[in-house]
């Protein structure tokens, strides 16, 4: 007998039917003998609803109010699953994520999780009951509600397995597994049966969006199993996140991915001296903003440029917080650039192999694409483009690096193909 979370995403909970093939599945479990934890993500596109709702009622809404209103999605959700399961014969009892004990900080909207009670999910499990707990959301310091950020809910399933020591974590999505680059662009991708913790931390963090990179931090953090499933096809196995193995070294790389959702922002004639940098990027942490890659060119006549890219929907709020900071510092023109985007390759074979930044480089070179920022890291390689390459920068690094399927020629007859009509 073992511990399953299974986590549905939006997709899989998006109307009566779908969460009745859902409670198929938690019951397929349940007669396999295995205690089983359900988290829901909201009901197809209901989180978007309602952020429109609220920017339909003010264009900046409270972010407080605004936790206050999205979490109400996967209220929701688990409620009408818990009496789905319930009108089905098995027993279920449905959880908010502050009833259950996830205790955040206080940052609404993107709030980090501290702790994790266990004791309402044990009592449950014991009883027979399957617990229908709602992703995404947490309290806060004098009882607020909060939520985790776009994602949240693989966030969720992934701490509840480590708090609870479950034996799976099971990501239920519209996707059989996590490919070798998004499908849609590279037909050709293939899907892989295995994911490092590593490889998936920093694909997730560059543009793959099949895993929260916070869910895949904490797995990571606690070594916990998580494999990425189709809600549709439960035949398919699906692919496993787990530790590396020897297996997984021999291949140099492991993915392309890709992220639209960039900006850059250049601050031109920053006074090259001690502590201004500090000033600026405080600045920009006040507002929590993560910004990503940093260039400063060689300073000259003291003075130096600085360039940076971060999420392309915080862009406008960090180039007010640097205003604001302008006359203080002394610096010249804040350029603001929307049309770009950052495609990087990952694999845990780059740490023994060389030669893989030339080819990189190279390769988007005879392409005619530009570099504007460059990125490393021991497993990965990040470049900033413009962004009306992207498709074509993945496909020509996908190709580069030999990631695509083998397709077997099929013999054909000459006499039959030429056979006259």
């Amino acid at each position: 007998m073992a511990l399953i979370v299974q986590k549905y995403g939006g997709t899989s909970v998006d109307g009566i039917e779908k969460m009745r093939h859902v409670a198929k599945q938690v019951a397929s479990a349940r007669h396999n003998g295995d205690d089983v934890v359900v988290v829901l993500s909201a009901m197809g596109k209901e989180t978007d609803r309602l952020i429109n709702l609220a920017t339909t009622a003010t264009p900046d809404p409270s972010q407080r109010e605004l936790d206050m209103l999205i979490s109400t999605g996967e209220q929701v959700s688990v409620s009408l699953l818990a009496m789905v399961l319930n009108g089905q014969g098995i027993k279920a009892r449905s959880f908010t994520g502050g009833q259950i004990g996830i205790i955040t900080d206080g940052t609404h909207t993107n709030a980090r999780i501290q702790r994790i009670s266990t004791e309402r999910l044990r009592e449950s499990l014991s009883r027979g009951t399957v617990p229908v707990v709602a992703g995404f959301q947490g309290m806060g310091p004098e009882s607020e509600i909060t939520t985790l950020g776009r994602g949240g809910s693989d966030t969720t399933a992934v701490a509840l397995a480590a708090a609870l020591g479950a034996d799976i974590c099971d990501i239920y999505t519209d996707v059989d597994g996590i490919y070798t680059t998004d499908p849609g662009i590279v037909p050709e991708a293939k899907k892989r049966l295995r994911v490092s913790y590593e490889e998936m931390l920093e694909m997730a963090s560059l543009g793959a969006r099949v895993l929260q990179s916070r869910a895949v931090a904490f797995a990571m953090k606690y070594r916990v199993p998580v494999r990425v499933r189709s809600s549709f096809n439960t035949s398919d196995e699906g692919t496993w996140v787990v530790c590396e193995d020897l297996a997984m070294e021999r291949e140099i790389i492991s993915g392309v991915t890709y992220d639209k959702h960039q900006a850059r922002i250049t601050l031109v004639g920053v006074p090259d001296k001690p502590g201004v940098a500090s000033k600026i990027f405080n600045a920009v942490a006040k507002e929590d903003i993560t910004v990503d890659m940093i260039i400063q060119n060689i300073g000259r006549d003291k003075a130096t440029d600085i360039s940076f890219t971060l999420p392309r929907a915080d862009a406008g709020r960090a180039k007010q917080a640097i205003d604001r900071l302008a006359s203080e510092t002394a610096m010249g023109d804040i350029l603001l650039t929307k049309d770009i985007a950052k495609v990087s390759i990952v694999g845990i074979g780059m740490r023994s192999h060389s030669g893989v930044a030339a080819k990189m480089f190279a390769s988007l070179a005879a392409e005619g694409i530009n570099i504007i920022m460059i990125s490393t890291s021991e497993i990965k390689i990040s470049c900033v483009i413009d962004e009306r390459y992207t498709e074509l920068a993945v496909r020509v690094l996908h190709k580069a690096f030999g990631l695509g399927k083998t397709r077997k020629r099929l013999k054909t007859d000459k006499k039959a193909h030429h056979a006259p009509r």
